[in-house]
């Protein structure tokens, strides 16, 4: 299944050509619809028990779909599997593009991802392997922020599994007009406007209050999103002695040790890790672990 939306660069015309020849190939095409609906268009033709996202200037490793299949035909909970990238070409890839990579390509249990899914994206968009009925009961939405890591937050928001094969499946084209580059859905802090509505809705479950670990350019944009929706840090948590003491929006700066004082009994903690760097994170991980805390229950990490 072929899904155009509105191409002017003769991409219609070819694929038509081999449509011709050969009739798997199927072609919906949607004028200039944008991406969401042109996505839930192809998908509206799909028959087959699974289906495969791809984009159309990517590189499929021959064994994709095969060892795709065959990892949903093992592992029967699983609803989803991506599979690790090589983003290409090498020769113009900026710093943050291969930390993304290497920390994509680092993700190899459901755990795992569902452990990293609000610090990024934990699994490529055109990596995509879903169960039809999955895709079916849920589609793409438009909700002003980026399509595909809506769907992998609301897939995991309803207790599906996502897996991961952890072996370079495809070649992820990086290109200066990509859509993930030029369109203002994709822009950081629509990201962040993403993470925080879904933090609200499946950790803190309403508009609550809740403890922040990290006040950096990572921790204030994330502040203010959850702030915006209605759920503002009863506590920020800081290694930085000089702002320890310091109140913030309210909110009183405390140090790492100061966290069991604050919730009597079985409480849950409710804290939000957010730093950027996996290093930052892991520090923070091992130290809430000492204290007890369980990730996914007690806290999690949001970058």
């Amino acid at each position: 299944m072929l899904a155009d939306d509105g191409s002017t660069d003769g991409t219609l015309a070819i694929a038509r050509k081999f449509a011709a020849r050969d009739g798997r190939i199927r072609i919906v095409s949607c004028g200039h619809r944008g991406i969401v609906p042109t996505l839930n268009a192809g998908l509206a033709q799909c028959s087959g028990r699974y289906v495969a996202r791809m984009d159309a200037d990517d590189w499929m490793h021959p064994d994709r779909l095969g060892l795709q299949r065959q990892a949903l035909e093992i592992h029967s909970g699983w609803s989803v599997v991506g599979s690790h990238v090589e983003v290409f070409p090498r020769e113009s890839l900026r710093r943050g593009r291969l930390e993304y990579e290497a920390w994509l390509n680092g993700i190899e249990t459901p755990d795992q991802l569902r452990a990293e899914a609000l610090v990024e994206c934990p699994i490529a968009h055109p990596t995509f392997f879903a169960r039809r009925e999955v895709m079916d009961a849920f589609g793409y939405e438009d909700r002003g922020w980026p399509e595909d890591y809506d769907l992998v937050l609301r897939w995991l928001g309803a207790g599906h599994v996502v897996g991961v094969v952890a072996r370079k499946l495809l070649r992820w084209r990086e290109s200066p007009g990509s859509l993930s580059r030029t369109g203002a859905d994709y822009r950081t802090d629509r990201f962040t406007r993403c993470k925080a509505h879904y933090l609200q809705q499946q950790f803190l479950g309403s508009p609550r209050s809740y403890v922040l670990w990290g006040y950096g350019g990572t921790g204030r944009a994330l502040r203010g999103a959850l702030a915006a929706l209605g759920s503002e840090p009863s506590h920020i948590v800081e290694v930085h002695p000089r702002r320890v003491g310091e109140v913030i929006h309210g909110a009183p700066v405390i140090r790492p040790e100061d966290l069991p004082h604050l919730v009597p009994g079985a409480a849950p903690l409710r804290l939000i890790a957010s730093v950027a760097g996996a290093g930052p994170r892991a520090r923070i991980r091992e130290a809430l672990s000492a204290m007890g805390y369980r990730e996914g229950r007690d806290y999690v990490c949001a970058a």
